[in-house]
């Protein structure tokens, strides 16, 4: 039988449409943001959480509201095949925080303030800046119930996006009350959509006496002016809402952040109250929010727990990056240190021994690598470490070999002459080179 025939050509595997790899260089940026994302909660003294990436169905479905697009359209959710239990991978990461505060009684003596980084999952048409596997990095100060909390979390968004460079941010903030504003509000809300029926796509009529507020989300060309000709929430708020408002702006003006009240800002979970806001770009589309979150005062008790008052955010990492990349050309990446450049093959493990003392120092350093027939030629191995990126060149010769020494050759600045030092000596030269950075 042919061989040629008999040979069976096995399918090419591609990643699920709307997950993405992450691969070098972009991967650098994403750490270059996450190490700024963990200093800065350092300073303003939030701890990390881990939460699983499945979650029970229940958990969104009640703390994100049955009449959402992410419940109703959204959510990956399945069976599990052993035991029946309704699972959904998390949209959100809000819910399931919650559930790992009550669960494992974490405001047992006080309230706390976490963040958390990881993937997200909604079944949505990708598009530049969302996708249906995404990442979300978060805050969330839970057992505070003082505007001044909320604020400070919009400092702490503001002070990212100073700190990583991020240009052509506008904060819009808002407030939805409490439930019993929002209730005549609602009440209101559905007497003026149902004077414009004739306005009302399919979609909004199905949703006007279940969720009223999430028809001013819609971004029907037709409904819009009957939007904007809607009631406004702020005009429904009581004495206290408003001083809650107030104290946010206060401290907002306190620090110099600019911010515009946005009347129609709402969210599209239904567990917010009190204050909303989010940072938005025009640089991006229709995906132009790259910062969000709220107050959730009554999310603990819809999911089980005592009730607590408790306000968050989330950003986009995609979009922070993609806004990043609008901004600049510049990599993200710190420069390689060195790339070491050796000779005979047999030679490697004592020039490994002296990287390693290298890399101990906190230098970074990439060693060309040997194939079938050896070490490649010098000219090849200075061609790899001039592409690399490297600062300098290690160059682990027969001669240095000898005598106990390396040779350091600058790639990237003429002005800096070639000198010899003891293997000893590597890694003061690198403290030192760390030192000038």
């Amino acid at each position: 039988m042919d061989e040629k025939n008999n040979s069976r050509k096995v399918e090419k595997l591609l990643a699920v449409k709307g997950m993405n790899d992450i691969l070098p260089p972009d991967s650098a940026r994403w750490e270059a943001l996450e190490e700024r994302v963990r200093q800065l909660m350092r300073r303003f003294a939030y701890e990390n959480i881990r939460t699983p990436i499945v979650e029970p169905t229940a958990l969104f479905v009640r703390g994100l509201g049955e009449v959402t697009d992410i419940v109703e359209k959204e959510m990956y959710s399945f069976e599990d095949r052993l035991n029946g239990e309704a699972l959904t991978l998390r949209p959100e990461n809000t819910a399931g925080v919650v559930r790992a505060v009550i669960e494992n009684n974490l405001l047992y003596n006080g309230g706390k303030r976490l963040y958390y980084m990881g993937p997200m999952f909604r079944h949505e048409r990708p598009q530049r800046g969302r996708y249906r596997q995404f990442h979300q990095i978060g805050a969330e100060a839970l057992g505070f119930s003082g505007g001044e909390v909320d604020a400070e979390l919009i400092l702490m968004a503001h002070a990212l996006w100073q700190e990583i460079g991020l240009q052509d941010v506008a904060l819009q903030i808002n407030s939805l009350g409490q439930p019993e504003e929002r209730n005549l509000h609602r009440s209101a809300l559905i007497g003026h959509f149902e004077a414009h029926m004739d306005v009302l796509d399919e979609e909004a009529k199905r949703r006007l006496h279940l969720n009223p507020l999430r028809l001013l989300d819609s971004k029907n060309p037709a409904m819009q002016a009957v939007i904007e000709a809607a009631p406004r929430l702020i005009d429904f708020l009581g004495e206290a809402s408003r001083a809650h408002l107030q104290t946010v702006c206060n401290v907002l003006d306190a620090n110099g952040v600019a911010y515009s009240i946005n009347p129609r800002l709402v969210r599209g979970m239904d567990y917010y109250n009190l204050t909303v806001f989010e940072f938005v770009t025009t640089k991006l589309g229709a995906q132009g929010t790259i910062c969000a979150g709220g107050r959730y005062d009554y999310l603990m008790e819809q999911v089980g727990g005592k009730p607590a008052p408790a306000v968050g955010w989330a950003i986009g990492v995609e979009r922070v990056l993609e806004l990043l990349k609008e901004q600049t050309s510049a990599s993200a990446m710190a420069p390689l240190h060195a790339y070491a450049i050796v000779t005979d093959s047999q030679d490697l493990p004592q020039v490994m021994r002296s990287l390693q003392a290298l890399r101990a120092a906190g230098a970074s350093v990439l060693m060309q690598a040997s194939g079938a027939e050896g070490m490649p030629s010098m000219k090849a191995q200075f061609k790899r470490a001039d592409a690399s990126g490297a600062l300098f060149a290690l160059i682990f010769g027969a001669d240095e070999m000898a005598q106990g020494s390396v040779t350091i050759k600058a790639l990237r600045d003429a002005s800096v002459a070639q000198q010899t030092l003891a293997v000893t000596e590597l890694p003061q030269w690198a403290e030192r080179l760390q030192s000038k950075a």
